[in-house]
């Protein structure tokens, strides 16, 4: 048997049945190819968050019959490649703690596997939404129900039902989010100007995660721009769950937001970053983007910016953006003060 080098070795080769997802920028499904041929160095992590690889495992390991969970993020180098230290280091005390059980017990033993994240330098804690959203996938990916506060708040957002909307759960908006089909994407943008704001927002939390139809999308930027004047958090909601709307709605909503630079704080531009990086696909726009944060004082500029460069697909752009501007732009401004 060849040995075990690497996290999707040690998958394949265990028989586990395992589910792997990006927690990053968005909870969205990643193919286990990715992750094996990252971890052969042959790509770069394609959602990067803040220099790390984040994701979520979701699996079954010999007899055990409930999934276990890890979340683990894996530190990059400057290309977005991975830094394979400590990583080999997780792998070889995985090895190590598996056949220390294998050996007491006679078989594998999940709980043994599960314990190695209880002081893992690779492990950390995902936000409440990320969990949501992560449980909600998991769910649906796995065959399983969705969990008992879905269904209240399917009788709220479809409004058939009256429920005390303070009374809804996180969990419930995650799968409702999840398993949102077209008809219930139509309902939810009739319903969306009534809502309450703290709903709106957490809401927005699990949209930002999963595609959108047009009408919730335009339903979404009519909210947003309600908003904006006196509800900077449900503005920057609004904003963030556009990530998963057409290029062609997104697109034009924030061409209008980064056109106004009153419009343009630093809560704006990080939710932009940060979930509508797939829409800064766009010369233009991207150089527009990049002038405002350039604009901006108390923006960390060059860490934002070396985030979005991380992304295999706005790497380039970013790079002849930033070497393009001219010197008395503020981009330019900002790249002269880094040489200095």
């Amino acid at each position: 048997m060849q040995p075990i080098h690497s996290l999707h070795d040690f998958f394949a080769r265990s028989g586990a049945e395992v589910h792997l997802y990006h927690l990053g920028r968005r909870v969205e499904p990643c193919p286990l190819a990715t992750l094996a041929g990252f971890e052969a160095g042959e790509l770069p992590w394609p959602t990067p968050w803040r220099g790390e690889a984040r994701l979520g495992l979701v699996f079954r390991l010999g007899d055990v019959r409930d999934p276990l969970i890890w979340f683990l993020a894996l530190p990059l180098d400057e290309q977005g490649q991975l830094v394979p230290a400590p990583r080999d280091a997780f792998v070889q005390r995985l090895l190590e703690t598996l056949g220390r059980s294998v050996s007491a017990a006679g078989r594998e033993d999940g709980a043994a596997t599960d314990n190695l994240m209880k002081d893992n330098p690779l492990a950390f804690t995902p936000s409440l939404p990320f969990q949501a959203m992560l449980h909600a996938r998991a769910s649906l990916d796995l065959g399983l129900p969705a969990s008992q506060h879905l269904e209240p708040v399917e009788a709220y957002l479809s409004g058939q039902q009256p429920v005390d909307w303070q009374a809804l759960g996180l969990q419930g908006l995650a799968d409702f989010a999840v398993r949102m089909d077209d008809e219930a994407g139509r309902a939810l943008a009739s319903r969306l100007p009534e809502l309450p704001d703290e709903v709106l927002t957490s809401l927005c939390y699990c949209l930002e995660h999963v595609a959108i139809g047009d009408d919730l999308a335009r339903a979404l930027c009519q909210r947003g721009e309600a908003a904006a004047a006196g509800d900077i958090e449900g503005f920057c909601a609004c904003v963030r769950a556009m990530g998963g709307a057409s290029t062609e709605i997104a697109g034009r909503w924030f061409d209008t937001l980064l056109d106004d630079p009153g419009a343009c704080g630093p809560d704006l531009l990080a939710a932009i970053a940060a979930r509508g990086w797939t829409h800064l696909e766009h010369g233009e726009r991207l150089r527009r983007f990049l002038t405002r944060l350039a604009e901006q004082p108390g923006v960390e500029f060059t860490a934002l910016v070396r985030d979005l460069a991380l992304v295999p697909r706005l790497r380039v752009p970013v790079l002849m953006t930033l070497r393009e501007a001219g010197a008395d732009s503020a981009i330019g401004r900002r790249v002269a003060g880094l040489s200095r």
